[in-house]
């Protein structure tokens, strides 16, 4: 029964998130489609001539409906094809694998540091409520939640960066960023700010309902000590939200990302879409916003699998 239920969610959320993909990549195509002037203008702003960005709409396909153009995108994407670059005309594939790297690093090493990082400060608060350092934590998680990315960047950068001089200040002349690990410190801390805020506020809140439930309190009775009950029992059946939570912090990160590769100068997915914007290089914009649908949807898909195994009801209701 189990099994059934495991495969149920499973292929609901899949046909949600194939739902949600479709929808993103219609609304980017429809907005992009909708802004004034094309690539032909980009292509031909060395020498504007009207006939010469006529002969470019019409080599680059422009000239025909929007209907047909997406109709077009959406045959060749069920085939595993992205398109070509409207401006540098490389298959759009090879443009994304080749600022996939940078901004792979930045969201895997921020992904591994969150959740040791959310749970420590969650339990950390939770062990004693309402103390010093339950208010303590509360507050700064609270406040510092608040911050958007690029504020918390400026000030970093001019704080370590350009008083203290202990970290450069942005990734300029820097291939490979694993050979050059100090340019990763700021932009991995303005990645980790808000997702480890909201996660270990979960964590703290769960942690708490769950030492102040019947079953806790039924263990106490049967001489288990505190610290058995926090991290053998009450910490694995209240983290499914603080899971889930977590693959919605892809989003933020996502979305952080393009703030962040932009503030430490990073050439990366997120300096691709907004060069892509700039130019109107559509079908780079629409196979990023496939790329990160995509990405978003397996997280979260991978999330409510874990939830599941941790807390089967609270998944399925």
């Amino acid at each position: 029964m189990a099994g059934v239920s495991l495969f149920r969610i499973l292929a609901g959320r899949l046909a949600l998130g194939a739902v949600q993909v479709l929808g993103v990549v219609t609304v980017v195509f429809v907005l992009t489609d909708a802004l004034p002037g094309d690539a032909a203008v980009v292509i031909a702003s060395d020498s504007p001539d009207p006939e010469r960005i006529e002969r470019l709409r019409v080599a680059l396909g422009l000239d025909e409906p929007w209907m047909q153009r997406y109709a077009d995108w959406l045959a060749g994407l069920l085939r595993g094809d992205l398109g070509v670059s409207l401006i540098s005309e490389r298959p759009v594939l090879d443009t994304l694998l080749a600022g996939l790297a940078p901004t792979a690093t930045l969201a895997g090493i921020t992904f591994l540091l969150l959740p040791p990082l959310a749970t420590a400060l969650g339990v950390a608060a939770a062990r004693r409520p309402g103390s010093v350092v339950d208010r303590a934590i509360s507050s700064t998680t609270l406040g510092l939640y608040s911050v958007p990315e690029f504020a918390s960047g400026i000030v970093l950068i001019s704080l370590f960066a350009l008083q203290l001089g202990m970290l450069p200040a942005n990734a300029l002349g820097v291939a490979n960023l694993l050979e050059e690990p100090a340019v990763l410190v700021l932009p991995v801390v303005v990645l980790l700010i808000r997702p480890l805020c909201s996660i270990s506020r979960l964590v703290r809140a769960g942690l708490v309902d769950a030492q102040n439930s019947e079953y806790a309190a039924h263990l106490r009775r049967c001489g288990l000590g505190e610290r058995r009950i926090l991290w053998r029992h009450a910490l694995p059946t209240s983290g499914a939200p603080a899971v889930q939570q977590l693959a919605r912090a892809v989003d933020w990160l996502l979305g952080g990302v393009i703030i962040v590769e932009a503030v430490f100068v990073i050439p990366g997915l997120g300096t691709t879409l907004v060069d892509a914007v700039s130019a109107r290089d559509v079908p780079i914009v629409q196979g990023l916003a496939v790329f990160f649908g995509v990405t978003t949807v397996l997280v979260n898909v991978l999330a409510d699998l874990v939830s599941y195994r941790m807390n089967p009801a609270a998944v399925i209701a």
